[in-house]
């Protein structure tokens, strides 16, 4: 055997490798090589290991057989394209990332995107995945599911006027497969950078004419999309450039995901946070949301944990969380930790509980019929965005008069003036203190009156929304 293949011990690409079934390097996890090779002597040969990871080379097949009877979720190896590579990734230290302070003051906004959450638009989404077949990465149906997520994020883009909007494809070394790459470039800090991603490959163990990954990962996909459609709907513009990604080829070793990390990290791209959402839609377990705990970024798991006590401890949003360990390469987020990054995994249910139709033919939508517990995490998607890109610099109330606005309340009407010199009133939106959309007034002229009569007595907050992305908050009181 070894004869055969002596040639593809010093490189060769893995499209290759996996179409004609040839063998790769990998890293992983010692005890689950040990299985392997337990029970697969000839399949994988054990290289070099490091404290519990481990170097191999093996083959295409037991691959397969390591998504299926080792581990729960993902490949549970990450792809490297040389021994050299292989062994090298064993004795680097994972980088540590820079502390950064997070802090939670954008309620407003925050409930205005969390209720603009369209449950249908996932669920539609997610069909329009399904529908490819398969999108395993060395198949037609993958790299066409790229291109034509490329064009539904430009023109989603294009609907809302935002010029501030880029999408592309990200062509790999490794795959033939493109990740595709939103950014919304930052208003203010545009060298700083919030990622969101999931994994837009699909793979069945059962062979992969056959892999639709309606859970595992059009959910993931659809929930993304769906949580940046709502930041577009309220015209939030991030002070931070944020990416969105669509990672090509994670089913095979983590493959896209970490080429663009390795990538970033070579250039210093000055990443502040990565959220991967990979499963979304499937609730196995009591909890809503379970952060993994392996492979992530404590810090950055805890400020997650915040944004729930504080956005959706209860009503309309309400989240619940719990923990969970995943395995070795187990998802997209372990690129970015390897490269030093902060990252987190917030995950549809703990492990023991997962969705059992995963990688396989029965992983379709009609497993969940709803698009229910994915809108969760949509809504949990803008709440990280919003509070880490934060949205351009806000006028404080302070600032009214100064900066030529007046808004206020009288005999149940809205009162509103913007001086001529002052940018243009795009909207007014009208919040309840539990954060729900009370009314929502367009096509603003430079002063005006907003009726409230069909509006109960209380305490409301107002965001209006200027030319040129700022925004004004106000707490108002309707008697």
């Amino acid at each position: 055997m070894k004869p055969i293949f002596t040639i593809l011990l010093f490189s060769f690409s893995l499209l290759t490798a996996q179409e004609t079934g040839k063998w790769f390097y990998a890293t992983m996890n010692l005890q689950d090589a040990y299985e392997l090779q337990k029970d697969f002597p000839r399949e994988i040969e054990l290289l070099k290991s490091v404290g519990n990871e481990v170097a191999v080379y093996m083959s295409e097949e037991v691959s397969h057989e390591l998504h299926g009877r080792v581990l729960v979720h993902g490949p549970g190896y990450i792809y490297r394209n040389s021994k050299e590579n292989a062994i090298k990734n064993l004795t680097t230290s994972v980088k540590s990332s820079p502390k950064v302070n997070f802090s939670i003051t954008e309620d407003a906004t925050v409930n205005a995107a969390m209720n603009a959450i369209n449950t249908q638009n996932i669920e539609d989404h997610i069909l329009e995945l399904q529908n490819y077949g398969t999108r395993y990465h060395t198949r037609a149906n993958a790299t066409q599911s790229a291109e034509d997520l490329k064009v539904k994020w430009e023109t989603m883009a294009a609907n809302y006027g935002r010029t501030d909007v880029s999408v592309r494809l990200y062509n790999h070394t490794n795959t033939g497969m493109p990740s595709v790459i939103m950014t919304i470039t930052g208003t203010e800090i545009p060298d700083d950078y919030v990622v969101v991603g999931g994994h837009l490959d699909s793979t069945s163990s059962q062979g992969n004419d056959n892999a639709p990954g309606a859970d595992d990962d059009a959910s993931g996909i659809a929930t993304i999309t769906e949580a940046v459609r709502a930041l577009f709907e309220i015209d939030f513009k991030p002070r931070r450039t944020i990416e969105v990604m669509a990672y090509a080829a994670e089913e095979v070793g983590l493959v896209g995901s970490t080429e663009i990390a390795q990538e970033y990290s070579t250039n210093d791209i000055n990443v502040i946070a990565v959220s991967q959402f990979d499963m979304t839609n499937y609730q196995g377990s009591g909890n809503d949301v379970y952060f993994i705990e392996d492979n992530t970024d404590a810090s950055l798991n805890s400020f997650f944990k915040q944004l729930i006590d504080h956005y959706n401890a209860s009503g309309t949003h309400q989240l619940t969380y719990g923990t969970a360990f995943c395995n070795y390469g187990c998802s997209d987020h372990a690129s970015w930790h390897r490269e030093g990054f902060k990252a987190t995994f917030p995950f549809e249910a703990s492990f023991s509980s997962y969705n059992p139709n995963i990688h396989t033919a029965n992983d379709t939508f009609s497993i969940s019929g709803t698009a229910n517990h994915a809108t969760k995490f949509a809504k949990l998607c803008t709440e990280f965005l919003i509070e880490i890109a934060k949205s351009d610099e806000s006028l404080s109330v302070n600032d009214f008069e100064q900066a030529g606005y007046t808004l206020y309340t009288a005999n149940r009407t809205l009162i509103y003036t913007a001086e001529s010199s002052s940018p243009q009133l795009t909207n007014i939106i009208l919040f309840d203190m539990q954060g729900k959309t009370i009314l929502k007034e367009n096509d603003l002229d430079r002063s005006g009156a907003i009726a409230l009569q069909a509006i109960s007595p209380g305490i409301y907050i107002v965001a209006a929304n200027l030319e040129g992305g700022k925004t004004i908050y106000k707490k108002l009181v309707v008697n």
